[in-house]
């Protein structure tokens, strides 16, 4: 028998601000639905067989054994602790049916309960197409998108023959006493402040850093211009919410990606951008809506490889050239782009930023989310998580597909999120039901976008970077 031994951690202010976001119509969870083959022999794990397969493994995943514990008066942000009655049977479901795609919806359409660990597994033995289905979700201020990716590697094995599990009971560390919390909260903020006050200190002891302040103030202003202007543009996508979901999955070939980032000289979240540009365009013809420049909210990842736990992601804000008739033009367009806020290091300048208000005091945090998250500054979020590139097997099926899910703020009716599967690019639509037919078409016309982008990729190089017409 052994204790996790794991120490207490807070929530990050990042983190903090994912769960001050989440209302009833605004689950903040990310997830995935996955599809797994059955064995080469036809067979079939049980769900009973997949769930102790879990349960085997969880010693690998401390925190997926937490839950919160909010401190008294708010006094700070919430600290993870042991859940003393933590219950595998209450995380790792049996699906009552093989329908995937309404499978993926009723899941993803009820919020996770915040008394518990903050995540759940539903398991559907067979699929009316024959496969496994596994949908999952995470509250995103236990996990990003990367780290959901993470937890459905966890339970996954590089060969057919699964590792065996832990072995070892788990015993929870006792739960701490409200008066315990607030001191530990009371005592932080306190060395919280110390730190602040060494900062001028630091550069008195280092006078050359001095020489970093006019380019970093420059760049920071540069992230703020980006982020609040020009406004996001008045877009279907925006408006009251409903507390239903609903789940466009695609998928294709990644090599198809990879040839027109080579073809381009552009990296594969570029192509991604473009195509999401291109059927946002569509999507605007169908509905006789005007085009604009749609604006997108982009998760960039700047987290450390030592850190694994919670979210170290910038926002970059990016107009998405909708108005733009030329694919390959469209592709150019968001190339040059991200590539020059990347060149002037913007995503570890808004990192800083995130740094700097994590020092505030917590209404000023909860009100700059709210911000952040606010439809007058990104129509949409679109977030390329990379997956797994070597087969991977649950209980000896192979895994061949997973679409991704990035949550929904308050006023937002649909992201957009990429994951990669071995060969294929699993694209997940997420939007609120009242989209349903918008997502459905969306995720179409990134498919026809892809096609008409490897068209011109296949042409003579000079060829493919004409505009169309041309």
């Amino acid at each position: 028998m052994r204790s996790n031994g794991s120490q207490r951690e807070r929530l990050s202010a990042l983190d903090a601000a994912f769960l001050s976001l989440e209302a009833s119509h605004a689950p903040m969870h990310v997830g995935w639905a996955a599809q797994f083959a059955p064995r080469p022999d036809g067979s079939r794990p049980s769900f009973e067989e997949i769930r102790s397969h879990i349960r085997g493994r969880l010693g690998r995943a401390p925190r997926y054994r937490q839950r919160l514990a909010h401190v008294p008066l708010a006094l700070g942000d919430p600290v993870w602790v042991d859940d003393p009655e933590f219950d595998i049977a209450d995380h790792v479901l049996r699906a009552e049916h093989g329908d995937f795609q309404r499978l993926a919806d009723e899941v993803m359409s009820t919020p996770l309960e915040h008394d518990r660990a903050l995540w759940e597994l539903w398991i559907a033995e067979e699929l009316d197409n024959g496969m496994i289905g596994i949908i999952g979700k995470a509250h995103h201020a236990l996990v990003d998108g990367l780290a959901a990716v993470e937890l459905m590697a966890l339970l996954l094995d590089a060969t057919p023959e699964p590792e065996s599990g832990d072995g070892e009971q788990w015993v929870p560390q006792p739960a701490p006493g409200a008066l315990e919390i607030a001191a530990e909260a009371v005592r932080e903020q306190a060395e919280q402040a110390l730190d602040v006050v060494k900062l001028p200190l630091g550069y008195a002891l280092e006078p050359m850093r001095l020489l970093d302040l006019p380019g970093q103030a420059r760049r920071a202003a540069m992230a703020l211009l980006h982020t609040t202007t020009p406004p996001a543009p008045p877009s279907r996508l925006n408006g009251p919410m409903s507390a239903e979901r609903h789940l466009a999955c695609e998928a294709r070939s990644l090599e198809d990606i990879k040839e027109i980032k080579r073809s381009f000289g552009t990296t594969v979240n570029d192509v991604l951008l473009a195509a999401t540009a291109g059927a946002l365009r569509s999507l605007a013809q169908q509905r006789d809506e005007p085009l604009r420049e749609i604006k997108a909210m982009v998760p960039v990842s700047v987290q450390a490889p030592s850190e694994r736990w919670g979210n170290r992601l910038a926002f970059l804000f990016v107009k998405l050239p909708t108005a733009e008739a030329d694919p390959v033009w469209r592709l150019r367009d968001v190339h040059v782009a991200m590539r020059e806020r990347k060149r002037e290091r913007e995503p570890e300048t808004v990192d800083a930023l995130f740094s700097a208000v994590s020092y505030a005091p917590l209404p000023v945090r909860r009100l700059a989310s709210r911000i952040l998250a606010s439809p007058r500054l990104s129509n949409l979020t679109v977030s390329n998580i990379p997956g797994p590139t070597v087969p991977l097997y649950l209980m000896g099926c192979e895994a061949c597909r997973a679409y991704p899910v990035v949550p929904l703020t308050n006023g937002h009716g649909m992201s957009i999120g990429m994951t990669t599967v071995q060969d294929q690019a699993c694209f997940g639509v997420y939007a609120q039901a009242d989209l349903a037919e918008d997502a459905d078409l969306v995720a179409r016309a990134i498919q026809e976008e892809i096609d008409e982008l490897l068209s011109r990729a296949e042409l003579p190089r000079d060829a493919a970077r004409q505009p169309v017409g041309a």
